[in-house]
């Protein structure tokens, strides 16, 4: 079975292709996580909303995001709960942005299942770490992924 690559590269009028499963889930996670919701017009919910809080203030001592606005509803189109989760944590835990990672990734990413996420904020590095684990579906392998988000303040 051929995967499509990422970023898309067309090849005598075809997308290009590869064998390599793990490549190509790398990348699609990539592209997942690094996207903010909204962003894609053809499909909205598209992407972590950990990205779409980029302009609010985030507090390292206590790992949460606090809402800047001033506005009661400002926070409506993200859920009213978005300012109540943990930075660090597991998908176990529902209050949690790996929930929200996880949720996107079982919508998006059909080739991997049994999906667990992980984030941890490492204060001195000032970087999320984000750990997906799952399971190939077609091959039943176990499957892993390790990236980093950088903190804006």
């Amino acid at each position: 079975m051929a995967n499509i690559l990422l970023p898309l590269q067309i090849v005598d009028g075809k997308l290009k292709t590869t064998d390599k499963i793990v490549k190509s889930i790398d990348d699609f996670l990539s592209l997942l996580i690094t996207t903010s919701q909204n962003d894609s017009v053809s499909a909205r919910k598209f992407g972590f909303v950990f990205n779409n809080l980029r302009f609010e203030i985030f507090n390292e001592n206590e790992g949460v995001v606090y809402d800047s606005s001033l506005e009661e509803d400002a926070g409506e189109e993200l859920g009213p709960d978005i300012y109540e989760k943990k930075i660090s944590g597991s998908s176990k835990n529902l209050n949690t942005f790996a929930a929200e990672l996880k949720e996107a990734i079982i919508k998006y990413e059909k080739r991997l299942q049994d999906v667990s996420v992980s984030i941890s904020y490492i204060r001195e590095e000032r970087l999320l770490y984000v750990v997906v684990k799952g399971v190939l579906s077609s091959t039943k392998e176990r499957y892993r992924y390790l990236t980093t988000i950088k903190i804006w303040n």
